[in-house]
């Protein structure tokens, strides 16, 4: 049986620092950016952090662009939903859709990165 549906997402970003930035401020912790791939064709990755479950990356690479209107992925914020929101524009990005509440379900909100993604947050 499957523990998650998902098990791993790319974010595409187009200026893999920029974006590595703009993510930083907004979760509030550092991350790593490494190259994997072959040696001399790697791509650049950074990896957002996970205690377990699900975990992805931002990822610049040739065949992915960044978009917004593809795949809608949600960042589970533990509560801090307001917060989070928060940082959004001091990080560079803008809340597309601000704090709306489902029910017995949590909230969420959407926010356009610094890359043109638009991204969900959620809190149960």
């Amino acid at each position: 049986m499957k523990k998650n549906t998902i098990n791993w997402f790319e974010i595409p970003v187009a200026d893999i620092k920029r974006a590595t930035s703009f993510y930083e401020q907004l979760l509030a912790t550092p991350l790593k950016t490494e190259t994997f791939g072959p040696p001399g064709k790697g791509s650049p990755m950074t990896v957002l952090k996970s205690d377990g479950g699900v975990s992805g990356a931002l990822v610049q690479v040739n065949e992915r662009k960044p978009s917004n209107d593809g795949a809608l992925i949600y960042l589970n914020v533990d509560g801090e939903l307001d917060t989070v929101l928060g940082r959004v524009s001091k990080a560079g990005g803008q809340v597309v859709t601000p704090r709306t509440e489902i029910g017995q379900n949590g909230s969420y909100a959407v926010f356009r990165d610094t890359e043109g993604n638009h991204v969900g947050l959620h809190q149960s």
